[in-house]
């Protein structure tokens, strides 16, 4: 497949000189086929919602900058939604993408920021801080134009730091996190960070919902009871930093049972139900260690001992919040409404 990769244009001006120059050609014009009409409209329109991750948004950028279409270009927009952390470095090396602002706090008000300024009929999300692997777009647009619901989910790795020695969350995540083919196969959603609509699918089951909701699980189950379910595309893979440490898991579970509890309450589901599903939860490290130990996702028979040590640690500390959360108000507000937690 022959294509085109943009380089990003060095903060002095060039990418290997210390004296200005002008941007990269194809870095001003898109990204996409070498030779490719740019007067006509892109052929897809990749949406990247952005929080105070900018040294991972160049990173992300480079991936999209290195993908490959037989024909035809798209666009990349990218929605800050109020960092506090300048943007002026990496949009000073990437002229090709256009940035875009949303005041609305949350990655789903910038991704509809986003759908409302794209141009193409495919429209791409992924999240500033994860890595397309090569061919990740071109997989999905095959995905898509295949489907015929306007909605695919492809597949989410762990992006290892050292792939010969997993640590014990690595291991763990790589089998139990980011899950989009149970998602898609048990739950009728699938994540916003790899995900492929047509903008018909958007209009029929958007917008993706506020800041404090499972704005990925809305969107999907949504369009899934409209006749428009997502489905799985294992060939475009996009790859997700690990957790550094077991604190920052724990705040992110502890944000993702924020965001269930309120859509428990909101569908009328009681506090005692949500309790018993916490002692649940505590006592499922337990039933699910098989299915680590024997995960070919997990590297080694010292990543699957330290990822169920992980497993079991985590299951006990989810039910005990769960629990803390039920009896909390305030915090069932606070904790939701975190960005990149």
């Amino acid at each position: 497949m022959a294509g085109t990769m943009v380089q990003p244009v060095s903060e002095r001006g060039g990418p290997d000189s210390g004296a200005p120059a002008a941007p990269h050609e194809a870095g001003c014009d898109g990204f996409g086929a070498a030779g490719a009409d740019r007067s006509a409209p892109p052929v897809a329109s990749v949406i990247v919602p952005h929080f105070n991750t900018p040294d991972l948004l160049d990173r992300l950028l480079q991936s999209l900058a290195a993908q490959e279409l037989a024909e035809g270009w798209f666009e990349v927009i990218v929605v800050d939604n109020g960092s506090t952390t300048p943007l002026d470095t990496v949009r000073a090396r990437w002229p090709g993408v256009r940035f875009l602002d949303c005041p609305t706090r949350g990655p789903g008000p910038a991704r509809n920021v986003g759908v409302a300024a794209a141009r193409a009929p495919r429209l791409a999300f992924i999240d500033a801080d994860m890595r397309a692997a090569p061919g990740w777009l071109a997989a999905g647009i095959r995905a898509l134009d295949r489907s015929r619901s306007g909605h695919v989910g492809g597949d989410v790795r762990i992006d290892l730091a050292d792939p010969g020695r997993m640590t014990g969350v690595e291991a763990f995540e790589s089998v139990f996190g980011y899950r989009m083919d149970l998602y898609i196969a048990r739950e009728g959603f699938t994540g916003t960070g790899n995900l492929f609509i047509t903008p018909e699918t958007f209009a029929a089951a958007g917008p993706f919902g506020g800041i404090g909701t499972q704005e990925d699980k809305d969107f999907g189950q949504r369009a899934t009871r409209l006749g428009r379910p997502p489905v799985y595309a294992p060939e475009a893979v996009a790859f997700h930093p690990p957790r550094p440490d077991f604190a920052d898991m724990r705040a992110r579970w502890q944000r993702l049972s924020l965001q269930a509890l309120n859509s428990h309450l909101r569908d009328g589901g009681s506090l005692l139900a949500w309790r018993l599903r916490a002692l649940v939860v505590m006592a499922s490290g337990i039933g699910h260690a098989p299915r680590l130990l024997l995960s070919a996702r997990a590297q080694g028979l010292g990543a699957r001992l330290r990822g169920l040590g992980v497993l079991l640690r985590i299951r006990l500390v989810r039910g005990l919040d769960m629990l803390r959360q039920a009896g909390s108000a305030t915090s069932r507000v606070a904790d939701a409404e975190k960005w990149n937690a």
